[in-house]
């Protein structure tokens, strides 16, 4: 059996182009989940890692959707190895269980978390840079001024939540959450 596993880190990224890749080479049987590969709990990965047999064959489309790091990725190659599955990373081909095989993949795993880790690195270098501009803040930007706040929960007066939801299109939870606010802040 031929099995696919997609993963994405976030939610706002989109699993299609995995997708496409592993039913383009006929999986039976595809795994994904929208989860970060630093979690070590992955669990549609855990339910692919038991289903797999031996003889099987495990297809993904690239490496860093494998494995949370090169360590990880050694564990895993190497139970998958003692299990008798095939591994099939679409951008570097078939991994073998040879000497050779598992050397270029050691090799390949470390590039790849050192990618990983630059990619980190760069980031938290761009949010020093930015902490350093005036008026940074940290965070995404607040949808709602402090105004239009404080008009939805001057309406909550006269109106339900729900009404109030669909005049101004803030969130009930985001109405509770300011409105608890207020109150602690008037009660203090």
């Amino acid at each position: 059996m031929k099995y696919g596993y997609a993963r994405v880190s976030t939610r706002h990224q989109d699993l299609e182009g995995q997708l496409r890749q592993l039913e383009e080479e006929r999986c039976d049987k595809v795994f994904f989940e929208k989860i970060t590969g630093t979690k070590s709990d992955r669990p549609e990965f855990q339910k692919l890692l038991e289903a797999i047999q031996t003889g099987d064959t495990l297809v993904v489309t690239k490496l860093d959707r494998f494995a949370r790091s090169t360590q990880d990725a050694l564990n895993t190659i190497k139970f998958l190895f003692e299990k008798g599955v095939r591994i099939n990373v679409l951008n570097l081909g078939i991994i073998e269980n040879t000497s050779t095989g598992r050397l270029i993949f050691t090799i390949f795993s470390a590039f790849a978390d050192f990618e990983r880790d630059l990619i980190v690195e760069r980031t938290q270098e761009g949010k020093e840079i930015a902490k350093q501009r005036p008026g940074f803040k940290e965070g995404r930007p607040k949808k709602f001024s402090k105004q239009q706040i404080n008009l939805a929960i001057s309406l909550l007066d006269t109106h339900s939540y729900k009404e109030v939801e669909k005049m101004t299109g803030i969130s009930i939870s985001t109405l509770t959450r300011n409105k608890r606010k207020q109150t602690i802040e008037t009660n203090s």
